[in-house]
């Protein structure tokens, strides 16, 4: 039986014709009390962050759970 195994990302090679793969981009560091849009529920408080991974947000009408990376969301 075949087993599956993850691969590592690959350096990029200076003779290869192919474009280097763009860098990752930082993800965005968030602190109580911070103001913040998110694409989907709108504007929101930082009410807490736990380490880097996730952040409490009120919304207004709801709170919600917000994990890294935050591609929908934004510092104000």
């Amino acid at each position: 039986m075949s087993e599956f195994r993850a691969v590592s990302r690959r350096r990029h090679l200076a003779s290869s014709p192919f474009k280097a793969p763009a860098p990752p981009e930082p993800v965005e560091i968030f602190e109580v009390n911070d103001q913040v849009t998110h694409d989907k529920y709108g504007l929101g408080v930082v009410l807490g962050v736990v380490e880097d991974e996730a952040v409490l947000v009120d919304f207004g009408s709801r709170r919600m759970r917000i994990t890294s990376p935050y591609a929908k969301m934004t510092k104000l």
